[in-house]
């Protein structure tokens, strides 16, 4: 899906780069569920600081595909009992789970939800993919080792880490389950076959 390729800032750390990806996961999930013209977007709580520009991206790049796009807000493992059954009944054919770290750490409710609902979704984390999620695409797991090792031989060094610049990681990686596939009743067309990073069987 690309190289690795770290571009500097100005300050000490890492920034996980997500701008412009959610509608890069729309589309994946849009060619593998091309009949589902309503499509829900889970994401974190209105007051987090990405809320806005998350919706909005997902919002833009569903107009641009001719979908229908439910914004779901999620607050509480409650809400998502609550957010799954609204989106089932207005007729959402698959999920969008948004980058949140809200999202990470509930990633076994929305899994089993999505399950229980038969509701194909794509993550941003291939974490979610490994604990029997159907796709993910995001930053690839390689990367943030990458990163650290880099930081790892800069310090020792004498490079104080207040002077060391952000790192930008813009390798990402896509993630198939093929088992959740098959379970989901869908057939994964080559062409995402071709660009997966990583196929599970």
């Amino acid at each position: 899906m690309g190289n690795a390729s770290l571009p500097n800032s100005t300050a000490a750390g890492t920034t996980p780069v997500d701008s412009g990806l959610e509608g890069k996961r729309l589309g994946l999930l849009g060619q593998m569920v091309p009949q589902a013209t309503m499509i829900a977007y889970l994401a974190g709580p209105s007051n987090s600081l990405a809320f806005e520009e998350q919706t909005g991206e997902i919002r833009q790049a569903a107009r641009a595909l001719g979908r229908e796009i439910i914004v779901v807000e999620g607050r509480s493992d409650f809400d998502f009992e609550i957010a799954f059954d609204a989106l089932v009944q207005r007729g959402a054919g698959a999920l969008v789970v948004g980058n949140t770290p809200w999202a990470i750490e509930r990633r076994h409710k929305i899994l089993t939800l999505a399950a229980r609902h038969n509701v194909p979704a794509i993550d941003p984390f291939s974490t979610f993919v490994f604990d029997g999620g159907l796709m993910s695409y995001g930053v690839g797991r390689g990367v943030f080792r990458q990163v650290a090792a880099h930081y790892v031989g800069k310090i020792p060094k004498g490079a104080k880490p207040a002077d060391l610049p952000i790192l930008q990681p813009t390798k990402f990686e896509f993630v198939i389950n093929l088992n959740a596939a098959k379970t989901l009743g869908l057939t994964a067309p080559p062409g995402l076959l071709a660009i997966a990073d990583e196929v599970i069987e």
